[in-house]
């Protein structure tokens, strides 16, 4: 099935008056309808600047050099003009911000603010877009949702303002729902709902869905897909059945060994990747990944290693990581 938003070979630089970091480094990604992609890694690793950087929803202040190349559903999103993309983004995606309290207008009840967005993207009546409003509103799981159409968002708990989030952001019918760190904050029942709800949004729409988060319970509660990055750039990206049970790449391994097994009385075996990510705005050539892994040879440090294929696992992989791919024999072209 052919991707409905792909990205390929980005590279995004971010001014400030006073420092430029190389924010994403070669990355690309693909998602297809009915598909979940899961973005992990660390803060500050590129998922969110990956994703949205196309779609001109980076942080205002921050000057931005964006290179490479972004697609949705074949169109070059990159050379639109600014209605244009605006047009595009509004419609063709959705975004569940992490904080809901900034992406809502708290001045305006919620429920008109969905029936806005209803009618910006859908066309429909001002009557219209109001059932439309509260029928969302009900659909992600809020209660009563006539009345809650006429609170502010300060009238909300976290898990309601989040769902009244999903729901802003399937108003428009998006094709491409984009969930940026959606538990974010939520206690472990809400969140769990949150993630059943998308779930079930991804089911009855056939949507495709970019999960971006560091929670690994997230992404094996979602993920048909798994990339993991590092410092801007892939370090392995695979099925997520083989990525989660499996792991190549170091860092992988590492994230992985760091989840706590909630099966257990002792957290055991659980422990941290050693070191902290490099400062992106001093980058050294060579592995991003080289002063924190312990499989580091002198080569890794002058040379990028390349993202090759993997024949492991039921799918296609592509791992960053040659020393690995030799020490332990893994097939690979």
């Amino acid at each position: 099935m052919s991707a409905v938003y792909e990205v390929e070979n980005l590279v995004i630089d971010l001014y400030t008056p006073t420092v430029s970091v190389r924010a994403v480094d070669g990355a690309g990604f693909h998602v297809a309808p009915g598909e979940t992609l899961a973005i992990v890694g660390e803060s500050g690793s590129g998922k969110t600047v990956m994703t949205l950087g196309p779609l001109g929803l980076l942080p205002e202040g921050v000057a931005v050099d964006l290179r490479g190349k972004a697609s949705a559903d074949g169109k070059d999103i990159l050379t639109l003009s600014p209605g244009a993309l605006s047009a595009l983004r509004g419609g063709f995606f959705g975004v569940i911000f992490q904080d809901p309290m900034s992406a809502l207008n708290p001045m305006l009840k919620i429920g008109p603010q969905l029936a806005r967005q209803a009618q910006l993207f859908q066309g429909l009546s001002a009557e219209a877009a109001r059932k439309e409003a509260v029928s969302l509103l009900a659909r992600s799981g809020i209660p009563d949702p006539e009345d809650r159409y006429d609170r502010y968002p300060h009238e909300l708990s976290g898990g309601m303002l989040q769902r009244a989030m999903i729901a802003l952001a399937l108003a428009a019918r998006p094709r491409v729902l984009i969930a940026d760190e959606p538990t974010t904050a939520l206690d472990a029942t809400v969140q769990a709902q949150i993630l059943a709800l998308i779930r079930q949004i991804q089911k009855e729409d056939g949507i495709a869905v970019i999960l971006i988060t560091h929670d690994i319970g997230a992404v094996s509660v979602l993920a048909d897909r798994v990339m993991v990055l590092y410092a801007g750039q892939v370090a392995e990206e695979g099925a997520a059945i083989d990525l989660l049970t499996d792991p190549i790449h170091p860092y992988t391994r590492g994230l992985l060994a760091s989840v706590p097994d909630f099966r257990s009385d002792t957290a055991t075996g659980t422990k941290e990747v050693p070191g902290l990510p490099p400062n992106q705005s001093k980058l050294e050539p060579g592995c991003r990944f080289a002063d924190r892994c312990d499989r580091v040879q002198p080569a890794c440090r002058s040379h990028r290693p390349p993202l090759v294929s993997v024949t492991r696992g039921s799918a296609p992989r592509r791992v960053a990581c040659p020393v690995v791919l030799q020490e332990e024999g893994i097939p690979h072209g």
